[in-house]
């Protein structure tokens, strides 16, 4: 499955550190301390999920912020009542992820001005134990990385066939990486630096600011191991579908937005995406010849052959590699139909 989670692990293009890594780091603390680490959590209507959440932070940082996107289930008070500051986003503004996170990291540097690093965590995410020392360690030990990522797994696999797909779709082998996922530790410095997360973007808006932190000279790295337990809670196959066109849009609107940058991503996905989804089934209709739907049984051979021929699960991962094609299509299309109108596309939600 292409996914906004997935990236580039074998980008090894040397890169000139940035003059303002060598003092970026701060002073350093005691061993294992996290005193310069805090915590910007988001979230909308996660229920029992932001209260793991932020449970799994309290114990290890006392730095805390969430922000909340117009909830009706009382995550506002569950979330002060658990020790973090909670902000309210204004709701005559389109609520985003990218907001969300701006907000947070505005008010805990606000809050607290001496931090040097900021975890952000979406509010149906746990983090794993150790994971924040380990993040923290590594950007201490390496003044040209600007973001520490890992993986992140679904909590649930087992219980939905749509579960068990999004779980694949947040692992990888650790390295060098061009972006990375809604939960990440960053260098404050260098995020204001670039100015935030573009608060119009509905979806991939993190790999765009890696865009423009690596063209800054800064570096991603995908650290070894789990980062987060994530609890996508999907039962069905419409839900699929919308996270699915979700993705298309980021793609075709990551890439068009930096589609003349050293540093741009997404072009080859939304070519894939626009040839499977689009110029096969036109050719076919416009040639009368069905014969050229040959391609898409080929297309699943190949790439269950890629995990292993014997495995049911590496059918049915190659048959919705190829499905997903026609929802990120209908995201590429909502993206042009906007641009062209010269409008922005408010968040898709599946849940």
């Amino acid at each position: 499955m292409t996914s906004i989670a997935k990236f580039d692990l074998h980008d090894s293009s040397p890169v000139t550190p940035p003059e303002h890594a060598k003092s970026s780091a701060g002073p350093a603390v005691a061993e294992g301390g996290l005193s310069d680490v805090g915590v910007v959590a988001i979230g909308r209507n996660e229920g029992d999920r932001l209260v793991e959440c932020l449970l799994s932070l309290k114990s290890r940082v006392s730095c805390i912020v969430y922000v909340d996107s117009g909830s009706k289930d009382g995550s506002v008070e569950r979330a002060r009542d658990l020790g973090a500051i909670a902000v309210a986003l204004d709701d005559s503004i389109p609520f985003t992820a990218a907001r969300g996170r701006n907000q947070g990291l505005e008010t805990l540097i606000e809050q607290w001005p001496n931090l040097q690093f900021v975890q952000f965590i979406d509010g149906d995410c746990q983090l794993q134990e150790g994971w924040l020392e380990r993040a923290r360690s590594f950007l201490v030990a390496n003044p040209t990385a600007v973001a520490a990522y890992g993986n992140r797994r679904e909590k649930f696999p087992e219980r939905t066939l749509y579960n068990a797909l999004v779980d694949r779709d947040w692992i990888g082998p650790p390295g060098e990486i061009y972006g990375c996922g809604g939960d990440v530790m960053m260098r404050i410095s260098a995020v204001r630096e670039v100015g935030g997360y573009r608060n119009w973007l509905i979806a991939g808006e993190e790999s765009e600011m890696c865009v423009r932190l690596r063209e800054k000279g800064w570096r991603i790295w995908r650290l070894d191991g789990e980062m987060s337990r994530h609890d996508v809670d999907m039962h069905s196959f419409k839900q699929w579908w919308r996270r699915s066109v979700r993705g298309g849009h980021a793609f075709a609107q990551v890439s068009y937005l930096h589609r003349k940058s050293a540093f741009s991503i997404w072009k080859k996905d939304v070519t894939r995406i626009v040839f499977w989804a689009a110029c096969l089934p036109l050719a076919t209709l416009a040639m009368m010849d069905p014969s050229l739907l040959i391609l898409y049984p080929l297309q699943i051979a190949r790439q269950a052959w890629r995990e292993g021929l014997l495995r049911p699960v590496s059918w049915r991962n190659a048959l919705f590699d190829s499905i997903i094609k026609f929802p990120e299509m209908q995201g590429v299309l909502k993206f042009y139909a906007n641009l062209l109108a010269g409008r922005l596309q408010t968040i898709i939600e599946y849940k």
